[in-house]
C-alpha cells in the first residue's frame, strides 16, 4: 500500500515523539485500538466521508481517547485541530512501517504461481536483505495468472523473476537490438 506523504509525515513525528518520550509501547497499543477500529466500513465512513463536522468526531471518538495515552490523545486532537483526520485513516500501516524502518527492516510480498514453502521465502528474503542492506519481511501471496517463478515487491520496487517477466525482458531486447544493414 502506497502511503501519502502527509501521513508519513505526520506518524513519523508522532513515533519520534513517542520514542524520546519512552511512551512507545504504550503508543502502539493506542494506534493497534485505532487500526482496529477504522478497519469497520461504516467508522470509516462517517470519519472519512467527508459529511460529518470535526466537532461530531471529536464527539464520537471522545470515548475511545479516554484510556489512551496523553500522547495518542494530544495526536489525534491535533490531527482533529488541524483538518488532518486522514492522517487516522493508515495510521496502523505507517506506524508499524516507521517501527521497521527503525530496526532495518521493510516488508514485502513475494508472488508466485503456487504457494511456496517458508523454507524458500526465507531463502528469498535473506538473499533480498543482503541486496538491499535491510532485513526483509516477505509474505508469500499466490497469483495463478503466474506460469512459474517469483515476482517480489519489496521497499517500492518490483523484482521480476516471472516467466512471463523474463519473456517481456527479451522481447524488449529484441526490440532494441540494431539489424544489420544491408550491403
Amino acid at each position: 500500500m502506497n502511503l501519502d506523504p502527509v501521513t508519513l509525515r505526520w506518524v513519523g513525528a508522532f513515533f519520534n515523539l513517542a520514542k524520546r518520550s519512552g511512551a512507545l509501547t504504550e503508543v502502539e497499543r493506542d494506534v493497534l485500538i485505532l487500526e482496529e477500529a477504522f478497519a469497520s466500513a461504516s467508522v470509516r465512513a462517517y470519519f472519512f466521508g467527508g459529511t460529518a463536522s470535526t466537532s461530531d468526531k471529536r464527539q464520537k471518538i471522545q470515548p475511545l481517547l479516554k484510556d489512551f495515552h496523553a500522547l495518542t490523545n494530544k495526536f489525534v486532537q491535533l490531527l482533529l485541530d488541524r483538518g488532518r483526520v486522514g492522517v487516522l485513516e493508515h495510521v496502523g500501516v505507517a506506524f508499524k512501517r516507521r517501527q521497521l524502518a527503525e530496526r532495518g527492516a521493510v516488508e514485502g510480498i513475494v508472488e508466485s504461481p503456487r504457494p511456496l514453502p517458508d523454507a524458500e521465502v526465507a531463502e528469498l528474503a535473506r538473499s533480498l536483505g543482503a541486496r538491499l542492506g535491510k532485513e526483509v519481511l516477505l509474505e508469500n501471496r499466490t497469483n495463478p495468472e503466474l506460469v512459474g517463478g517469483v515476482r517480489v515487491f519489496v521497499d517500492a520496487k518490483m523484482i521480476d523473476y516471472s516467466v512471463q517477466g523474463r519473456l517481456q525482458g527479451l522481447r524488449r531486447k529484441m526490440m532494441e537490438a540494431e539489424l544489420p544493414t544491408p550491403a
